[in-house]
């Protein structure tokens, strides 16, 4: 079973990257524009990415927990 949700963690990993950087762009786009708030999608993108990352550790080996 080592290993069993390798391939899943590794593109949850990428997805998780993805919507970092479309975090990043969301904030860069807002301050070029002269923004002073974070936009709304950024929050979205956010909690998104969180979520994404909370799915990588629950499939992480048992072994790895310790």
């Amino acid at each position: 079973m080592a290993g069993e949700f390798e391939e899943i963690r590794s593109r949850l990993e990428g997805i998780a990257e993805e919507l970092a950087d479309l975090a990043i762009s969301r904030l860069r786009d807002s301050i070029d524009a002269g923004g002073h708030e974070f936009p709304i999608d950024e929050k979205r993108l956010t909690r998104a990415r969180r979520a994404v990352e909370k799915a990588i550790n629950l499939l992480q080996e048992p072994d790895e927990w310790a």
